[in-house]
């Protein structure tokens, strides 16, 4: 992605999650990133393309916060893995807490355009794929269905501290609930 493509995705981002969907225009994303009228225009013509833009721009970003680093063991302790996975919900609920929200926003919308539901699954195939190396790693004899649970209590345990009636958990809390739930999938 080119400087000038990322301007614009990162200023979209920062509208998705101040102003939500409906505030995301062209008009508003030239507005945002400081650009001349139309400029938008001239990297992401369409909204779909705008929309898609965004969501490659938050892949790019979630992928150099959480699965840069990241190199998977031939074996895993559970508690090393609990310590993974509090981490990077930990990292989400604080310094990538913008991109979480801005994410669940385009998640809304994939739902209704399925042309960016397909984008929007490759991007999550994307982050599926390591967990489940990762829970293989620590002894799961079930690591695609384990995976898939592990995502579902991450991104409940994210929906509930960012948009639901939850507070943000500690790190500390974040490694007590990781570790209960993991101490039910794992052996």
């Amino acid at each position: 992605m080119t400087s000038r493509a990322e301007l614009v995705a990162d200023a979209a981002i920062a509208l998705l999650v101040d102003r939500g969907m409906r505030g995301l225009t062209h008009r508003a994303v030239d507005e945002a990133a400081g650009l001349a009228p139309g400029s938008t225009s001239n990297i992401a013509r369409t909204r779909l393309a705008l929309l898609e833009l965004t969501l490659t721009r938050l892949t790019e970003l979630d992928d150099a916060a959480l699965l840069a680093d990241l190199a998977v063991p031939p074996s895993l302790t559970r508690d090393e893995l609990t310590e993974i996975v509090a981490h990077a919900l930990n990292v989400q609920l604080t310094s990538a807490r913008r991109r979480a929200l801005a994410r669940y926003e385009l998640a809304l919308e994939a739902n209704r355009r399925p042309e960016l539901r397909e984008i929007y699954g490759r991007a999550g195939r994307r982050f599926r794929e390591p967990l489940i190396a990762l829970v293989a790693a620590a002894g799961s004899p079930d690591p695609a269905r384990h995976a898939r649970r592990l995502v579902a209590f991450h991104e409940g345990v994210l929906f509930d501290a960012l948009a639901g009636a939850g507070d943000v958990p500690s790190l500390t809390d974040l490694r007590l609930a990781t570790a209960d739930f993991l101490r039910g999938i794992l052996p």
